[in-house]
């Protein structure tokens, strides 16, 4: 069997936390499970706030160099792709570098904390004329993706409503270090930014375009202990309730109704302090003809309706997903064997990466970044002003 000839493009990764991790393992792991796979993602260079940091993660995550300032790897022609999985506010600074620079771009969600911030960054790429997307990631589930191909395919009929939730408690701990997910000077908000925009993404991924909101958002733990170290880990450790304290400024809870320009209705909720929920990602989506339901923590689950089912065999029911379903074929070879987060990052650097050596299109890109940051901006105007907000057009 002859091996085919497949391009290697160098990755230059920024931020060696969590979601370098996750980043790692989806390009050590991408041309194992999609083969031949559009490209081979070469490990080159990860970048860290100091030549320490960074050594120690090119050592944990495969990388051949590292440096502790990001610029070297915006400026080494080496490297073709340029991934951000830094905080919130340095990823319009280091995104504009890359795009002008002619590095193809895969960002962190939210694209930016500001919707200044994230037109700038829309604006860049769409200059440079590189392929470009934002990492929200639960898109790529097999699930998500069987129920946007029923609702495409008019199974449900026409869309009547959408009722959406991503309930955490990872921060419903009042001594969990204050990170800067609570600092709205990095973060730009907080749950809102942090997890809600994932629902809005979904939302706008299944339904189509939101064009209103009517929202409220709630802080309920006003301050909390000062985090001891750089390395973000999302409050689940590290906790110490004697310590000085730092103010919280972002939100804990939002809450909001949705339109859409459609024609449909919805809600979003999402919360970090709802205890006993982990990962609690669902959708709900009511059609003219039938209904689909997703719990991100059964993830190979999509229960589903169909008005055409017979009268014996009325009510939802479960279908697993495998070969048969989208991304199936680069899996496991039956339904229910499990997946889990890391795959459905691998599939995104799929997708990316059959983006960049074909059509360049690829989706959610930056404009779809910046239209969910439209969506963010018009949340919390509504919580602050207590009234119905339509949501911007998108501005370049």
């Amino acid at each position: 069997m002859t091996t085919p000839s497949i391009p290697q493009l160098n990755v230059g990764l920024i931020g060696g936390g969590f979601m370098g991790k996750a980043h790692s393992l989806a390009y050590a792991a991408m041309p194992m499970f999609f083969w031949p796979a559009p490209a081979i993602p070469v490990r080159h260079t990860i970048a860290e706030v100091s030549d320490e940091l960074a050594a120690g993660a090119a050592a944990r995550f495969g990388f051949q160099h590292s440096t502790g300032d990001w610029r070297r790897v915006i400026d080494d022609p080496n490297i073709h792709v340029v991934d951000i999985a830094t905080p919130n506010n340095s990823h319009a600074e280091i995104a504009i570098a890359a795009a002008q620079a002619g590095k193809h771009i895969l960002c962190e969600k939210p694209l930016a904390p500001t919707v200044e911030e994230a037109k700038a960054m829309y604006e860049a790429v769409k200059k440079a004329g590189v392929v470009n997307m934002v990492a929200f990631n639960y898109r790529r589930t097999p699930a998500v993706a069987l129920a946007k191909k029923y609702i495409e395919e008019g199974r449900i009929g026409k869309v009547l409503s959408f009722r959406g939730t991503y309930l955490q408690d990872w921060s419903a701990d009042p001594s969990g270090p204050l990170s800067w997910r609570f600092q709205k000077a990095v973060a730009g908000s907080g749950t809102l930014g942090d997890i809600g925009t994932h629902v809005v993404d979904l939302a706008r991924y299944l339904v189509g375009e939101i064009s209103a909101v009517n929202a409220m958002m709630h802080t309920y733990i006003k301050e909390r202990p000062l985090q001891s170290g750089g390395a973000d880990k999302l409050g689940a450790s590290d906790k110490n309730a004697s310590g000085p304290m730092g103010k919280v400024d972002v939100d804990d809870e939002v809450l909001t109704l949705l339109r859409f320009e459609n024609g449909a209705v919805g809600s979003l909720e999402a919360t970090r302090n709802a205890f006993g929920r982990n990962n609690y990602i669902t959708f709900e989506i009511h059609g003219s003809e039938g209904t689909v339901f997703f719990n991100y923590e059964r993830r190979d689950e999509l229960q589903v309706f169909f008005a055409s089912d017979p009268s014996d065999a009325r009510g939802l029911r479960t279908v697993y997903t495998g070969p048969n379903h989208p991304y199936g074929d680069g899996l496991w070879p039956i339904p229910a064997l499990g997946i889990g987060y890391g795959e459905t990052k691998i599939i995104e650097a799929y997708d990316f990466f059959k983006a960049i050596t074909g059509d360049g299109v690829v989706s959610p890109n930056f404009e779809d970044g910046y239209k969910t940051e439209l969506i963010a901006d018009a949340i919390v105007r509504s919580a602050q002003q207590k009234r119905e907000v339509e949501v911007e057009a998108v501005l370049v």
